[in-house]
C-alpha cells in the first residue's frame, strides 16, 4: 500500500462519513421538531421518511450516473449535495422547506452509498479490498457516532428553539472539504478501461501501486472489452441474476435487521422506555461508540474469517438481542436491561452485516455493471429502509416489542438463506468472482 492508494481510499470513504452523519443526525432532532412543527407519531415517521425517498433515489441514479462520468466526479456532485443539504436544514424557515433539505440530503446519502464502494473496490488489490471498502463502512460508523456525540453536546447548550437547527447544520464544514478532498484523487483505471483510456488507466494502476500494472491493465481490458459499448449494456439479463438476487437480498435484510430504525428512532425508543432526554442522549452516544469499536473488529475479521461467516456469527448474536428487546417492550419490566440489548445488537450488527453489505454488492458484479448493480443493491437497501422508517413509530406507538419480534424473525431467515446460498469472496479477485457465479 502507498500514499497514493492510501489517499484516494481515504478521500472515497470520507462520503461514508458524511453518509452516517446525515442519516443519524435526525435522532437528536426528533423530539423538537415534533415539538416545533406540531408532528404526529405519522407525521414525525413521514419527516424521516422523505429523507429516505431522497435516498432511493440517489442510489437509483448514481449507478447510471457513476458509470456515465466516473466515480470520482459522480462524488463531487454528492459532496455539492450534502452542502446544499446542510445549509437548507440549518435555515429551513417551515415543515415544507425542511422536507425539501432532508430530500436533498438523502440524494446525497443514496449516491455516496453506491458510489463510495464502488470507487475504492476498483482501486483496491484483491488481498486488501474487504479492508479497504470497509473503510467507507467505518466511516459510516463514525459519522452516526460523531452525530450522537454532536447532538448531545449541542443538547447541553441551551439553545432553545435553535438547537434542531444548529444540530442539522455541523454538517455544512465536513461537506465543504470532502467536496475539496476530490479535487486530489485519480479517476478509477477501471472506468478509464470502459472509456477506452487504457494509457490514463496505465498510469493510475502505476500510481496505485501495482507490483504488475501491465498484466493487471490486461486483466482489466480482458474482463472489460467483450463487446463494444459494454459501459452502457444492461444490468438486467439472466447471466446476472445470481448476482441481483445476492445484492437485493442483503439489501434487505440488512434493513430487515431493524438497524435504521433503530439509529433513528434511538432517542425515541428510550423516551419509550421511560429515560429522559438527557439520559436517552447518553445511552444513544453509547451505542454508536460500540458500534464504532465493533466496526473495526469486523473489519479486523472480515479478510480472515470472510464475509459469509461474519453473516452467520452476526445472524445468530442478532435474534438473540432483539428477541430480548422486544421481551422488554412486550413485558414492560426490565427496562435496566434495554442498553445491554441494544449494544448487543450493535455489536453483532457492526461485526457482520454492517462491515459485509458494502463490501459485498461492491464484489458481486463484473466490471461493466458495477456501478448499476451496486445501485441494485443499494436500492433495495435503501427501499425497505424507507418503508420501515415510514411506520416504525406508528407501530412501536400501538404494539411496543413487535417491530423487534419482527427484525429477530427476519434475522433467522437471514441466517438460513446465507448458510445454503451466498457464496464466499474472500481473497478472489474481481475478476475471478464473475467466474465463481457463471458470468460469462
Amino acid at each position: 500500500m502507498n500514499r497514493y492508494l492510501l489517499k484516494a481510499t481515504i478521500v472515497g470513504a470520507l462520503g461514508g462519513l458524511l453518509f452516517g452523519f446525515d442519516t443519524a443526525v435526525i435522532a437528536g432532532t426528533t423530539q423538537q421538531l415534533t415539538q416545533v412543527f406540531h408532528l404526529t407519531a405519522d407525521t414525525l415517521g413521514l419527516t424521516v421518511f422523505i429523507g429516505l425517498v431522497g435516498t432511493v433515489v440517489g442510489a437509483m441514479c448514481s449507478g447510471w450516473l457513476g458509470q456515465r462520468i466516473g466515480g470520482r466526479e459522480a462524488l463531487r456532485i454528492m459532496a455539492i449535495l450534502y452542502t446544499i443539504s446542510g445549509v437548507g436544514c440549518a435555515f429551513a424557515w417551515n415543515w415544507d422547506s425542511l422536507m425539501v433539505a432532508r430530500f436533498i440530503a438523502g440524494l446525497g446519502i443514496g449516491g455516496s452509498s453506491v458510489l463510495g464502494p464502488v470507487y475504492i473496490a476498483e482501486l483496491a488489490p484483491a488481498k486488501w479490498r474487504g479492508r479497504m471498502v470497509g473503510l467507507f463502512q467505518i466511516n459510516i460508523v463514525v459519522g452516526i457516532l460523531l452525530a450522537y456525540l454532536s447532538n448531545f453536546i449541542i443538547s447541553t447548550l441551551q439553545l432553545g428553539v435553535n438547537e434542531w437547527r444548529v444540530e442539522f447544520g455541523v454538517a455544512i464544514l465536513p461537506s465543504l472539504i470532502f467536496l475539496l478532498m476530490l479535487y486530489g484523487i485519480p479517476r478509477s483505471s477501471r472506468w478509464l478501461v470502459t472509456t477506452n483510456r487504457t494509457n490514463e488507466a496505465l498510469d493510475v494502476l502505476k500510481l496505485m501501486g501495482s507490483p504488475n500494472s501491465e498484466a493487471e491493465l490486461q486483466e482489466i481490458i480482458d474482463s472489460i472489452h467483450r463487446e463494444k459499448g459494454a459501459p452502457q449494456e444492461s444490468v438486467f439479463k439472466r447471466m446476472y441474476a445470481m448476482p441481483i438476487f445476492l445484492a437485493i437480498s442483503i439489501g434487505l435484510l440488512n434493513q430487515l435487521s431493524g438497524i435504521n430504525a433503530i439509529l433513528y428512532y434511538s432517542n425515541f425508543i428510550f423516551a419509550s422506555a421511560g429515560f429522559s432526554k438527557m439520559s436517552g442522549g447518553l445511552q444513544t452516544v453509547l451505542i454508536g461508540l460500540f458500534n464504532l469499536l465493533a466496526t473495526f473488529v469486523g473489519m479486523s475479521l472480515i479478510d480472515k474469517l470472510g464475509r459469509k461467516t461474519l453473516l452467520l456469527i452476526g445472524s445468530v448474536g442478532m435474534v438473540i438481542a432483539l428477541s430480548g428487546v422486544a421481551g422488554i417492550f412486550f413485558t414492560n419490566s426490565h427496562q435496566n436491561l434495554l442498553v445491554v440489548m441494544l449494544v448487543m445488537y450493535i455489536l453483532f450488527f457492526a461485526i457482520s452485516q454492517g462491515s459485509v453489505i458494502w463490501v459485498y454488492i461492491a464484489e458481486i458484479f463484473p466490471n461493466r455493471v458495477r456501478s448499476k448493480g451496486q445501485s441494485i443493491g443499494t436500492s433495495a437497501h435503501w427501499i425497505s429502509c424507507a418503508v420501515i422508517t415510514l411506520f416504525f413509530p406508528h407501530v412501536a406507538q400501538r404494539s411496543g416489542g413487535m417491530p423487534f419480534a419482527i427484525f429477530a424473525g427476519m434475522m433467522v431467515l437471514q441466517f438460513f438463506l446465507v448458510l445454503f446460498v451466498f457464496p464466499e469472496t474472500k481473497g478472489v479477485s474481481l475478476e475471478q468472482i464473475q467466474k465463481k457465479l457463471g458470468i460469462v
